[in-house]
């Protein structure tokens, strides 16, 4: 890593304490051996005492059996959990990512074991099924029980479920870490500025850094370094191309296979199950974001000017606006975090703060660290912990923000129990979004120049741009290579190129050019692969966590009392009820259009903006 991307010393010292996740159990390996020797010798004994039985059952006997699956849910929960964690700072590491396979392979042995319930409970007719659900001391599972049944009609036989989740583990559970080992182990060769004065000369010899760290570079000022990054990154992304490209091919199919034999009637049926939310919701949801494509054009465009440029390529999108080179270190981050949190509601600055205390945080980028950030909730009986790729750039900041809502919002649901504490997808992001707008809402306040502010509003419309209309983009090439796949067959790499270019030209319209390299940039993106269908979760939730702003802003200090109830919550209820404990009615048709003129109104803070440090 070369010394202008380490952020600072404290941060290379940020890791993670995983050992509370093995509950005393024992020391690595050894520890996650006996939690699933204790869970499967439960599980077994579970499978004996109530296979065949489950119609039976009276209320405290229900919930005397769920009781017993979350406490099965728990252990296996925390080895896998422990041995995730454990991969993702180092995926490239032959003992971890032996001991991750182990943990998949007992968890389906005991998630085998089990499947009888699901069935069971599922074929129990709907007037049976409410009788039982009505009893006392079921609110920790009811929600949970009911919303299962929604799968009555996709279930197969107890055989048939059986082999499938036998056999996930040769294929969709390989085959993802199969392209996670890939991804994070992609070097880009650092570009040497003196490389870029023409179009053809040659990249530099730079040590090799780490993808996320060369994609941190696409923010630079100077258009030489971005073009020279994006051509970087498009050369290393080569190598692996063919392999990355079969493994999409493959999960495709797969995906297909699964659909026809479960009787989903099209490829985001499952997700959308999963996220409880109609076919209907969504579709209107990704048809009112591609109805605003504008929005982002427009924004591209007014970029243009402010860099000087007659149009941007693709790697100048997320160019800096400003020369302003604001590197925040991580004990400033964390300050700021944590003071605008406190700001809302000291509870949520505790929360937070905790993380830091108990060491739930890894911070820095290493070789072989999986890319990104993300927030793993763990099980309710330990903690969530959060990872990052920490630049000191700052949307680490944000990025800081938005993982540590997450977390919050796993923190503050923990009592909910395994089945409850999760929300669907759609509603996963608020807390994030929330987070992440309170600590934009400081370092705002604390830009000492007109040229700051601009670059923060500036990377405000372009996180809404990012999160809302680039995600949609994303679902609509899962949907052409879905579609493609099944149609067609096997896609080849240029297909698979030409169905990405297509959705990201039809977001980026006239005021994009879209170059030949970025063509094969889908090829790092987790989601495709590790959970189809994801990605619109991503515009949903911004759009969601807006129009809670907006509440917040209508009734100030008040509104705190709501929000924490509504993370207290977790998944206890579906979504539209949840919704209305702050407010939102998420069956409006017109909520996606409210929270779309939410995104335009930061477009024409961001245009005054400009206009005010006479930029344009």
């Amino acid at each position: 890593m070369a010394a202008h991307d380490v952020a600072d010393l404290e941060v290379e010292g940020i890791a993670w304490d995983l050992d509370p996740l093995l509950n005393g159990a024992g020391d690595g390996a050894a520890g996650v051996e006996a939690l699933l020797d204790e869970a499967q010798r439960r599980a077994g004994g579970f499978a004996e005492a109530n296979a065949g039985k489950v119609a039976e059952l009276d209320g405290p006997g229900l919930g005397a059996a769920m009781h017993e699956l979350a406490a099965l849910q728990e252990l296996v929960g925390r080895a896998g959990s422990y041995a995730m964690l454990r991969f993702a700072t180092a995926t490239a590491d032959p003992e971890r990512g032996a001991l991750l396979q182990k943990v998949q392979e007992r968890g389906t042995q005991i998630e085998t074991a089990l499947l009888f319930f699901e069935l069971e409970w599922a074929a129990l007719e709907d007037e049976a099924a409410e009788a039982v659900l009505a009893h006392d001391g079921l609110d920790f599972c009811r929600h949970h029980l009911r919303a299962a049944r929604r799968y009555r009609p996709h279930l197969l036989s107890e055989p048939e479920e059986r082999i499938l989740a036998e056999k996930s583990l040769t294929s969709s559970s390989a085959w993802s870490r199969l392209f996670e080992e890939q991804a994070a182990a992609i070097t880009v060769e650092e570009a040497d500025a003196d490389s870029h004065s023409e179009p053809s000369a040659p990249r530099g010899t730079g040590e090799p850094v780490a993808l996320e760290t060369a994609l941190a570079r696409l923010f630079s000022p100077d258009r030489e370094v971005r073009r020279g990054t994006a051509e970087a990154v498009t050369a290393a992304l080569q190598p692996g191309l063919r392999v990355r490209g079969y493994v999409l091919n493959t999960l495709l199919a797969e995906k297909m296979v699964d659909d026809r034999l479960r009787s989903y009637p099209h490829w985001l049926a499952s997700r959308n199950l999963a996220n409880e939310a109609s076919d209907e919701s969504v579709g209107a949801l990704i048809e009112a974001v591609r109805g605003r494509y504008e929005l982002p054009r427009r924004w591209y465009r007014l970029k243009a000017q402010l860099l000087g440029l007659d149009k941007l390529a693709d790697y100048d999108r997320m160019a800096a606006v400003t020369d302003e080179d604001d590197r925040i270190p991580w004990a400033r981050a964390k300050d700021t975090v944590l003071d605008s949190f406190a700001g809302f509601a000291p509870e949520l600055a505790d929360t937070a703060g905790a993380f830091f205390s108990e060491r739930r945080i890894d911070a820095p980028v290493r070789p072989g660290k999986r890319g990104g950030a993300f927030c793993s909730y763990t099980v309710p009986s330990a903690a969530p912990y959060v990872m990052l790729n920490y630049t000191s750039r700052r949307r680490d900041v944000l990025t800081l923000a938005h993982e540590l809502g997450h977390g919050v919002h796993a923190a503050l649901a923990r009592h909910q129990g395994v089945f409850h504490f999760a929300t669907p997808l759609t509603l996963a992001e608020t807390a994030s979004v929330f987070g992440e707008t309170l600590v934009f809402g400081r370092l705002l306040d604390e830009a000492p120049t007109p040229a700051s502010k601009l670059g923060l509003l500036a990377e405000s419309i372009e996180g809404s741009i990012a999160t809302v209309f680039r995600q949609v983009a994303m679902n609509r090439f899962e949907h052409l290579a879905h579609t493609a796949r099944r149609e067609e067959g096997e896609l080849s790499l240029d297909r698979i190129g030409a169905l990405w270019a297509a959705s990201q030209e039809e977001l980026l319209g006239d005021a994009v050019e879209v170059t030949e390299g970025y063509r094969s940039w889908w090829s790092y993106v987790p989601h495709f692969i590790n959970t189809p269908g994801y990605v619109y979760a991503y515009a949903y939730g911004q759009l969601l966590a807006l129009a809670v702003y907006g509440r917040y802003e209508e009734q100030g200090a008040g509104f705190a009392a709501a929000y924490l109830e509504l993370l207290s919550a977790g998944g206890s209820m579906p979504p539209e009820e949840l919704g209305r404990i702050v407010g939102i009615d998420l069956a409006d048709p017109g909520f996606w259009d409210r929270g779309l003129d939410l995104v335009e109104r930061q477009l024409e803070a961001a245009e005054a903006a400009a206009r005010a440090a006479g930029r344009v």
